[in-house]
């Protein structure tokens, strides 16, 4: 059976397609080296359009009179208060663009244009170099260092400092935790169940925060927070995992690029965590056949987020406590525990 990885590694090679949701321009060259931050290329997601009744805004009764007063042509750059078109005669009128943009379409006395629009600027999200370009719509980055993949983010992009504040996989994020030498940093914590810590995050401000776990009523606060935030668990109250927990206190006080991106199936995009390091390690597999010594996380059960190895697969189905008969994997939990966990309930940690 084919199962997906969380990758959760104390060194690996990363390579990462970072891809404009529509056509645009790419900014960098192959063989550039990128920060977290940089903008590596852009475009313009929504555009909008504006149409103006020259026949209405000058009073012109006569056709014949239009084309003398529309003074633009199709794929003329205007700018606020440009002339678009003017009447002559004793009481003259001038029709002014409100706003900058483009002439895209001149017909029956009206003028269409696409007005400027914020530009959405793609961010390479880590450290890394450009290794291939994709025209109009990205590129290829390469990095190594440590990986820690979550579950959730919020959809923003940026780097800082590691701190840490769990000093276990359980220690609770609370205002008070929260001081002024802490401004720009990425801190670690464990879970947060408190809205006025999000707040006091966003006043210091935080450049990132990672979290094994939140409540689901702090949903739109963390949505709307003005820094990347990844859960490593997801929402309730479950334990960061001792895998992820390790790697990132043993690395507090490095730089750190947290990419707390939307996780999409699709395209397999998901949050994640790069400490830069200057050694090189392997590139990591997205999916591998379950196995006798693979380390596993439980997902969905009571032992939510305990990490283990599998120590055997039976062929045969698995009588379980809800009634369902199912494949499962004998797992050794740390502690030296074993269980049997339904195959579906394995997330494997690589």
């Amino acid at each position: 059976m084919q199962a997906p990885v969380t990758h959760i590694l104390a060194l690996t090679n990363l390579r990462r397609a970072r891809l404009l949701p529509a056509a645009g321009k790419v900014l960098v060259k192959q063989g550039q080296k990128v920060s977290p931050n940089d903008v590596i290329a852009e475009t313009v997601l929504h555009p909008r359009h504006m149409v103006f009744d020259v026949r209405q805004a000058l009073g012109i009764t006569r056709p014949a009179q239009l084309s003398q007063a529309i003074e633009r042509r199709v794929g003329d750059k205007v700018e606020v208060d440009d002339v678009l078109a003017r009447s002559g005669g004793l009481f003259k009128r001038v029709l002014r663009a409100p706003v900058a943009g483009q002439v895209s379409i001149i017909s029956g006395g009206r003028i269409v244009m696409e007005v400027d629009s914020p530009l959405f600027q793609l961010r390479a999200g880590l450290a890394g170099i450009i290794t291939e370009i994709i025209p109009e719509r990205g590129a290829i980055l390469e990095a190594s260092g440590a990986l820690v993949q979550g579950t959730w983010g919020n959809g923003r992009t940026d780097s800082g400092v590691l701190l840490s504040l769990a000093a276990t996989p359980e220690d609770v994020l609370t205002r008070e935790r929260l001081d002024v030498s802490m401004r720009g940093a990425v801190v670690v914590a464990g879970h947060c169940a408190q809205a006025d810590a999000i707040r006091a995050a966003n006043e210091l401000p935080l450049r990132g925060l990672i979290l094994g776990s939140a409540t689901a009523d702090l949903l739109p606060v963390l949505q709307t927070a003005l820094f990347p935030i990844l859960l490593t668990e997801g929402f309730g109250r479950i334990p960061m995992n001792l895998a992820a927990h390790r790697i990132l206190t043993t690395n507090e006080k490095r730089d750190t690029a947290v990419n707390a991106t939307v996780w999409n199936a699709f395209t397999g995009e998901r949050p994640e965590v790069l400490i830069p390091l200057p050694a090189a390690g392997s590139v990591p597999a997205e999916s591998v056949t379950l196995k006798e010594g693979l380390n596993v996380r439980i997902l969905g059960m009571q032992q939510a987020a305990r990490v283990g190895m599998i120590v055997s697969l039976p062929a045969e189905l698995v009588h379980l406590p809800n009634g369902v008969r199912a494949r499962v994997a004998q797992v050794k939990l740390e502690n030296d525990e074993q269980l049997a966990v339904p195959l579906c309930n394995l997330d494997v940690l690589e």
